[in-house]
């Protein structure tokens, strides 16, 4: 039995690949600062521990620790969601080291948040243009952390992910509470592109990588072809069987993300990121329909 670690994994993303990997017969250790399960082990995420005996051995170490983007970018949440993501990725790298037998592979999130603003032009890992704003230089900073230190005995890996759709979290759940409320219509524009992927392709796309051991580096997890955000809003209305729902203009989004304390950006860039490594080296997809991946989901 393979044994597979997740730090920060009692989020949607962990409980998503928990779930997932369980079921292939594979050993799940989660790294949490809250542990309430047997699989769980404490680790505070910026200094080393106890916690470092559980990589000896461990096949495959997945890093999903950081602080959500889902609140105002103020001063002290930016440095939080800086730090969460940086000093965990330094110790890890620094515990893989002192490891005699360490994870054969280290996955490490990123975010499909570092390409810029695009409508038109397609961003895949080797021709997408990566931007200068608050959002993508926490990623660029995120990756270079990943890279910089230098783990002789592991594959790294880089996953660009894209926004998740899942069954009990991930974006759908705020987009559905808006469907039921009215309030489903198109946001901006709507126009902008939305990548995103199911979270089971999520799971199979790690999967994969994990199988095909002569890839590396960075990869985009989105489906080949993204949706907007007014298709996006329309085919949730539909699924829901939700007849209308309000349009909100830019101006009605900057003042709501002020008042529930997000930011205006999650959902007025437009994302068109591409999956060209995965697709290359062979990944199929089992859900690239947006209406039918809702469908899947909710129904």
């Amino acid at each position: 039995m393979k044994t597979i670690i997740i730090a920060g994994g009692t989020g949607f993303l962990g409980q998503v690949l928990e779930s997932y990997f369980s079921k292939k017969r594979y050993r799940i250790k989660i790294l949490t600062r809250k542990p309430t399960q047997p699989n769980h082990i404490y680790w505070n995420a910026n200094g080393l521990d106890k916690w470092i005996n559980a990589l000896e051995g461990a096949d495959i170490l997945i890093n999903l620790t950081g602080k959500s983007v889902d609140c105002r970018y103020t001063e002290a949440n930016k440095k939080l969601i800086h730090d969460s993501r940086v000093d965990s990725t330094h110790v890890l790298g620094l515990a893989i080291n002192l490891c005699e037998c360490p994870p054969k592979t280290w996955f490490n999130s990123s975010t499909a948040t570092i390409y810029r603003d695009s409508t038109n032009k397609e961003m895949t890992e080797k021709f997408g243009e990566i931007g200068d704003d608050f959002s993508m230089n926490i990623a660029k900073s995120w990756e270079k952390a990943f890279f910089s230190i230098i783990n002789p005995k592991t594959r790294k890996i880089s996953l660009r992910t894209s926004i998740v759709m899942g069954k009990h979290g991930g974006a759908t759940e705020p987009l559905k509470k808006l469907v039921q409320f009215g309030l489903g219509g198109k946001q901006g524009s709507g126009n902008q592109k939305v990548s995103w992927i199911h979270e089971t392709d999520f799971a199979r796309a790690i999967e994969f990588l994990i199988e095909h051991k002569d890839l590396k580096g960075n990869f985009n997890l989105a489906v080949p072809k993204p949706t907007n955000n007014k298709t996006l809003m329309k085919s949730l209305r539909n699924v829901m069987n939700v007849p209308f729902g309000i349009n909100h203009p830019k101006w009605l989004i900057k003042l709501g993300a002020r008042l529930i304390g997000t930011e205006p950006e999650l959902v007025l860039k437009s994302r068109n990121v591409i999956p060209e490594r995965l697709v290359k080296n062979g990944f199929q997809f089992s859900h690239t329909d947006i209406k039918i991946a809702l469908q899947n989901l909710l129904k």
